[in-house]
């Protein structure tokens, strides 16, 4: 099984006109290099390699980040932490791991941290919250039924509330991001037999939810259907 090699970055020559290039051609290395080379590269200090994993995981960091948040801004500030947090771990990478699987274990467990403390500043407004259910009547209830698939998220992060936070780090990686349960288990630290455990709890928990509030998506039929 071959092995990912670390990348030169000082194989110029300290004179004469290719040094005036050395960057550009480390930059355009960098762009071939696999996620593991980078990796090794950011490990011996270098930030072009950082500035490349920043150019490939943003956007799917934004994505998975959101989808356990659901608040844009602060998915967001999440993954720039994120960043920060491979910048500042650099020499804590573990070659046994895949890239992605560190990668995305850090941004899940910042993640699940703003998860909490969002939790624990709703926890004092929860009698305001009880007020604000008690004000819907039932044809509003009706009416959010009755959504457009982009809207479908929407329901998720609504129902996803009845999960714990490793419940839905589990359902998002493995049923929306489609990782292997070894490697999900390696992100949110758990063995492979907890993660089918989690996923399980939050297929039961999901569904009952959506039967609950959502019957008519539950049951195929939308848009007043009959």
């Amino acid at each position: 099984m071959s092995t990912a090699q670390p990348i030169q970055t000082t194989d110029y020559p300290s004179t004469g006109p290719t040094l005036a290039y050395s960057k550009s051609g480390l930059r355009a290395r960098l762009r071939e290099a696999t996620d593991k080379e980078l990796l090794f590269a950011l490990r011996d200090g270098e930030e072009a390699a950082l500035d490349q994993l920043m150019e490939r995981k943003t956007n799917p960091l934004l994505k998975l980040v959101y989808r356990i948040l659901g608040d844009a801004e602060e998915a967001r500030d999440i993954v720039q932490v994120t960043f920060f947090r491979l910048w500042e771990k650099r020499d804590c990478f573990d070659q046994r791991w895949s890239p992605n699987t560190w990668i995305y274990r850090i941004a899940t467990n910042l993640a699940i941290d703003q998860l909490r403390s969002r939790r624990s500043r709703q926890k004092n407004l929860e009698p305001i919250r009880l007020h604000q259910q008690d004000a819907f009547t039932t044809r509003s209830r009706r009416d959010r039924a009755q959504m457009h698939e982009g809207e479908v998220m929407a329901i998720f992060h609504e129902l996803a509330a009845e999960l714990t936070e490793k419940q839905r780090s589990v359902f998002l990686l493995r049923e929306v991001e489609g990782m292997a349960s070894k490697d999900v288990a390696q992100i949110v630290g758990c063995r492979e037999s907890t993660v089918r455990n989690h996923l399980f709890n939050a297929r039961k928990i999901l569904r009952r939810e959506l039967l609950d509030r959502y019957p008519e998506y539950a049951s195929g039929r939308r848009g007043g259907a009959s």
